[in-house]
């Protein structure tokens, strides 16, 4: 079974401080007993890779509205617009406009 099919316990949420201490105890044991199987274990510089990727795009679409804003303000289309960022005007314009551009 992959780890994304496995099912979760449910469990009912302690009531007294009592509960709370055994339930705190139980869940460190299972932390300190817990060893990953070789299936799941990733590779941490994928991880890595994929952030500084996905910041990369957030990046590049501040970059983007930013230019795009510039344009519209000195007169540039949205049909232009569209055209260098290989869309149509119209959906450059439900992407990247405001409100007072429609």
């Amino acid at each position: 079974m992959k780890a994304r099919d496995k099912f979760f316990e449910v469990m009912i949420m302690p009531r007294t401080v009592q509960d709370i201490l055994d339930h705190a105890d139980e869940l460190a044991k299972r932390f300190e007993d817990y060893e990953p199987s070789r299936a799941e274990e990733r590779d941490p510089q994928v991880f890595t890779e994929l952030r500084q990727a996905i910041l990369a795009r957030a990046d590049a679409e501040r970059s983007i509205k930013e230019a795009v804003s510039r344009g519209r303000k000195d007169g540039y289309s949205w049909s232009f617009i569209g055209s260098l960022i290989g869309t149509s005007g119209e959906a450059a314009r439900q992407r990247y406009g405001h409100k007072q551009d429609a």
